[in-house]
């Protein structure tokens, strides 16, 4: 396997394949690399190098017991990055993976980065605060965390059953391989880096990181969004930063990256060519 070992001791699993111009995806909670499969594939074969790595506790990453925080999962991708001396990439985040990139250019730089690609993602903040009246209550991660903590395995099927890929929706069929596929992936990691990790997603506010931000950013959001509402996150994410473009998608899910990539490669290709 393919591994990256950080500064304190955590090996990052990853997969590089291809060549060309590198685009690296950082997957959602509490996924892997593995979430990533319609989009490697699609622009391996548009001519990109295409890289994906398990977070810290996620995967086929060292299940360590701390460390799951935005300031790590950052310094990892860094870590990542440098490993393989990346240049010009593409940086693209789905849902945490979003935050992590972020955060990433934030603390290290944009040196690196050509342009990134935020999809559905966590910023600038989930929590509902006074600055913040349009984030969730605190109440709503909690419950995140009780439900994981009383049975993970139950609460890792009923999240893609419902509203992960909007299959509680009236009308929407039920895709059971993909439920699976989600369980599968979610039950590969630790519980302890998952139960963590909703405090880093939920809690961490990237306004700041977003303000930093000077290369061209793609802000990709679903009106329909259940797990990162829309009014709380890309609108403003777009906003924050210097030379962002929001895409509002009208009725997609959060998972859209699984269940709509037709439609999503084709808008991510098209601005990174642009």
């Amino acid at each position: 396997m393919s591994i990256v070992t950080t500064e304190d001791g955590v090996e990052i699993f990853y997969k590089d394949w291809g060549a060309g111009q590198p685009i690296v995806f950082s997957h959602g909670w509490p996924l892997s690399a593995d979430d990533w499969d319609a989009q490697m594939l699609f622009f391996l074969g548009e001519g990109f190098r295409v890289i994906a790595h398990d977070r810290r506790g996620h995967g086929r990453s060292t299940q360590t017991g701390g460390g799951h925080d935005m300031d790590h999962y950052a310094d990892d991708l860094a870590a990542l990055t440098t490993h393989l001396d990346l240049r010009n990439a593409i940086h693209v985040g789905h849902s945490t993976g979003g935050g992590e990139v972020t955060h990433y250019l934030g603390r290290h730089g944009e040196s690196r980065v050509a342009k990134a690609a935020l999809i559905s993602a966590v910023p600038p903040l989930m929590l509902k605060t006074e600055a913040n009246p349009k984030g969730l209550p605190k109440e709503v991660f909690d419950g995140l965390q009780a439900q994981l903590a009383a049975n993970r395995s139950q609460f890792y099927y009923d999240l893609p059953a419902g509203p992960f890929y909007g299959f509680n929706r009236p009308g929407v069929k039920t895709i059971e391989p993909a439920i699976w596929n989600w369980w599968r992936q979610g039950m590969m990691g630790g519980a302890k880096a998952h139960y963590d990790g909703i405090v880093a997603f939920s809690q961490t506010d990237f306004t700041d990181d977003l303000k930093k931000i000077n290369i061209p950013v793609l802000v990709m959001h679903s009106e329909d969004d259940q797990i990162v509402p829309y009014v709380a996150a890309g609108p403003l994410s777009a906003k924050l930063l210097k030379h962002g473009t929001l895409k509002t998608y009208k009725d997609f899910p959060h998972g859209m990256i699984t269940t709509q990539a037709e439609t999503i490669n084709a808008d991510l290709l098209a601005f990174i060519k642009a």
